[in-house]
């Protein structure tokens, strides 16, 4: 049919208009495909470009590293510097830096979208201020910042009523793959305008914590002045130039603030103060030389303070939430709590000579639920401060509420503007980062003064511990803020005393909606026991000294570090320091023992059995008993009894010995358990677990030594009789003799063998036994020496 279709003189069929008709199509799609892509014209480029490619942010990266004045009223210049980094592969040309202005926010959600979307290209930009007040650049190299800076009279921005303005910072210009002008990058902060003075200003109170670590350890050197001993030396670099809690003094002086402070963190610096000694390798310690630096800190503290309110926290901040879910089931651990606030205001008073508020608790991060709200009202505080992503406003309010509001139970609860509070976390560490956090914050304070004409009072509850540069910025916002037109500082103490609002909410959130991501940094169940089985042991050792103070002091202030909030999210370091103060305790209990007994050997009815009771503590321990008990009474009785006690009393270094009388019934061998107790029944320390061998003598045996006691009594007897006799027959003899002399023919004469000689007598009493009257033979001196294996003891 096409071929028919060529023949001249013949009409085309409709099949063949049809190919043609489809052919041409076909031949001028590409033609028309390129006019397509063909700008419509320069007017309309940026658009078309920002339909078509505004995905997110783009290519060219602008940065607001200032802007001032912050909150600007009638008659200021606005001057907005920073700098634009090409990020694409092609240089930008023709590139010039423009000032937006969009409408006023009229809602604090509406700040929060805009925030979020600071760089992305989709979104609203505003009009350009245009003229003379914007930053050309003839090329963006890529990879290569390059700084800008415009500075506009505020008359300029045709800004009207009070309000909350965005203001962009764009960058527009053309590549060469794309020769036509476009936005290519922009940044989006926030301009408060509020130039008169507000006929309601929002009473806000902002909290300034000072809250560290924990730093020093239960040990304390032996001397007079008890030395402390620190973890290591971290708190130097806190507390010396430019660190974050010397930042936090210094910014905070001229601030309106309310300090909340650590009572531990206080008596840490103090104790560095003096001297101090660092725990370095093993058991080894080296001295502290930043006694200048800590004594700096507490004389800048001082007199930042000075006419301020101060609140102080529980001693070492404890960690409330941890010990309403995991530590209220272990019995004492609330004790700790009570412990730790009783010694909060006598802490502060001492150091920073100022009366503090002990009456405000402060969960982590406010966040809340009855449990946490029955413990931290179980010390004494009657006011908790919580946040408002925790209380959550579930009414029909159109506007925030102020923060105090009942909550039962006589308890208040002052409820921190989430989005004010959470402000300055994350990393600021860069000026562009900083700005924006400050123009949010003020924009968000300036909104919700807009919100209502009514008097409110605002609470501002930052993070814990901020870094040094957090602290900047926030002292920057501060600043400005109360150096605006909308705003008054006001007192903690104040605003807890506030009317509440009365539509505000008051029921507290139930423990299932407590946060997630805050339970898994929880102190566990395991170191509420730990803590509680520390503090018994400190107790039972504590009666026994002459001057428990030495102990008590150091040892209650561990016990307290160990639930402190600053162990959050770091289980190892935590668990480490807590076995640590266990250990460090059972080794000063264990200087107060019983020394080891052998066997002990009793040949007899009854005798006296030695104890030693060694002392190697510098101080002496008395309010012991000792107590001596036989596993078999029928066998061996202890002073009558199936055990005895003794008082003990031993002085620092020191040993003593107890003797214990025993009377045997029955031969054999008998266990006796030794052990010390204290005077209220409570065992300290081990037992030590000897035997006592009991040999007993019989009748028959008592019979025969009885009987040779007789026969040796009835020898000498006999003896002094027969040497009576020869005394007497001599006597005779000498007699004889002189009156022989005198008669020499009267007397006959006596034979010569007949006659005693002086040979036979001195053989005669040579062979005569020991009298009684003969001196004792020389015998050693008793040895002093503990009884060794096999010992005998005094009968």
């Amino acid at each position: 049919m096409a071929e028919a279709a060529d023949f001249p003189g013949m009409t085309p069929s409709p099949a063949r208009r049809w190919l043609r008709r489809t052919g041409a199509l076909l031949a001028g799609a590409p033609l028309l495909a390129g006019l397509l892509q063909l700008p419509a014209s320069p007017a309309h480029a940026e658009d078309q470009a920002s339909a078509k490619e505004a995905s997110g942010a783009g290519t060219v990266a602008v940065a607001v590293d200032s802007l001032t004045p912050s909150a600007p009223t009638d008659g200021d210049t606005l001057t907005v510097s920073g700098t634009v980094t090409n990020n694409g592969k092609q240089a930008v040309t023709d590139a010039h830096v423009d000032l937006r202005v969009g409408a006023a926010l009229t809602t604090r959600s509406a700040i929060e979208t805009t925030a979020k979307r600071a760089d992305d290209l989709s979104g609203t930009a505003g009009s350009r201020v245009g003229g003379k007040y914007v930053a050309k650049f003839a090329e963006l190299t890529p990879g290569v910042a390059q700084p800008f800076s415009i500075s506009v009279p505020v008359d300029e921005l045709d800004l009207k009523d009070d309000g909350v303005y965005p203001l962009g910072v764009s960058l527009s210009g053309e590549t060469a793959a794309k020769p036509w002008e476009r936005m290519l990058g922009i940044q989006r902060t926030f301009l408060p305008w509020h130039p008169e003075e507000a006929d309601t200003a929002t009473k806000t109170t902002v909290l300034w914590p000072l809250v560290s670590t924990v730093h020093m350890t239960a040990e304390t050197g032996s001397n007079e002045q008890q030395t402390p001993i620190f973890l290591n030396d971290d708190l130097a670099e806190e507390i010396g130039p430019g660190g974050r809690l010397d930042q936090l003094v210094s910014l905070g002086k001229d601030l309106d603030v309310t300090w909340v402070v650590d009572p531990d963190l206080l008596a840490s610096v103090d104790a560095m103060a003096g001297r101090y000694d660092v725990r370095g390798e093993g058991t080894n310690t080296e001295a502290g030389e930043h006694q200048a630096v800590a004594k700096q800190w507490l004389a800048a503290l001082q007199s930042a303070v000075e006419g301020k309110e101060v609140v102080a926290l529980p001693f070492a901040d404890p960690d409330l939430a941890s010990l309403a879910h995991n530590g209220t089931g272990v019995t004492g651990s609330l004790s700790q709590l009570e412990a730790a606030t009783d010694v909060a205001a006598t802490t502060v008073e001492t150091v920073l000579h100022v009366t503090p508020s002990t009456d405000f608790a402060w969960p982590v991060d406010g966040a809340v639920d009855p449990s946490i709200v029955k413990v931290a009202t179980s010390a004494g505080a009657d006011k908790v401060i919580a946040r408002s992503d925790s209380l959550r406003e579930t009414g029909s309010l159109s506007y925030t509420p102020s923060a105090a509001r009942p909550i039962g139970g006589g308890t208040t609860a002052l409820v921190a503007d989430a989005r004010l509070s959470t402000a300055f976390q994350g990393d600021l560490t860069r000026a562009s980062t900083s700005t924006l956090a400050v123009q949010e914050f003020l924009a968000e304070s300036l909104a919700l003064n807009l919100q209502t004409s009514k008097q409110r009072s605002i609470v501002v509850a930052p993070q814990r511990m901020p870094t040094a540069r957090q602290a900047q910025v926030m002292a920057e916002a501060v600043t400005a803020l109360q150096g605006g037109t909308w705003s008054q500082f006001q007192q903690l103490t104040a605003t807890a005393a506030a009317k509440p609002d009365p539509g505000a909410t008051t029921k507290v959130p139930s423990r299932s909606k407590y946060p997630s991501s805050l339970r898994k940094k929880e102190l566990p169940r395991s170191a509420f026991e730990n803590i509680v089985a520390t503090q018994s042991k400190l107790d039972n050792f504590k009666v026994i000294l002459t001057d428990e103070s030495r102990v008590v002091t150091p040892f209650g202030r561990a016990v307290n570090r160990e639930m402190s909030t600053s162990w959050r999210g770091r289980a190892t370091p935590a668990s480490a320091f807590r076995q640590g103060v266990q250990d460090y305790l059972d080794t000063l209990a264990d200087q107060v023992k019983l020394i080891q007994k052998s066997e002990t050997k009793l040949s007899g009815r009854s005798a006296t059995i030695p104890v030693t009771v060694q002392n190697n503590l510098v101080q002496g321990v008395e309010h012991l008993v000792l107590r001596l008990t036989s596993t078999n009474p029928t066998r061996l009785e202890i002073g009558g009894e199936a055990y005895f006690e003794q008082p003990i009393a031993v002085s620092g270094g020191h040993s003593t010995t107890v003797k214990f009388t025993t009377s045997a019934n029955v031969n054999g061998q008998t266990a006796v358990v030794a052990q010390l107790y204290t005077e209220d029944g409570r065992e300290y320390g081990a037992p030590v677990t000897f035997d006592v061998k009991v040999t007993e003598i019989t009748a028959t045996v008592m019979l025969v030594i009885g009987g040779g006691v007789l026969l040796l009594v009835l020898a000498g007897f006999r003896m002094y009789t027969q040497r009576k006799r020869a005394a007497a027959r001599d006597a005779d003899e000498d007699a004889s003799e002189e009156a022989g002399e005198a008669d020499d023919t009267a007397a006959p004469r006596q034979d010569a063998e007949d006659r005693p000689t002086a040979e036979s007598g001195e053989r005669s009493r040579a062979d005569d036994p020991m009298q009684p009257s003969d001196g004792p033979p020389d015998t050693a001196a008793e040895s002093t020496d503990p009884s060794g294996t096999g010992e005998r003891v005094d009968r």
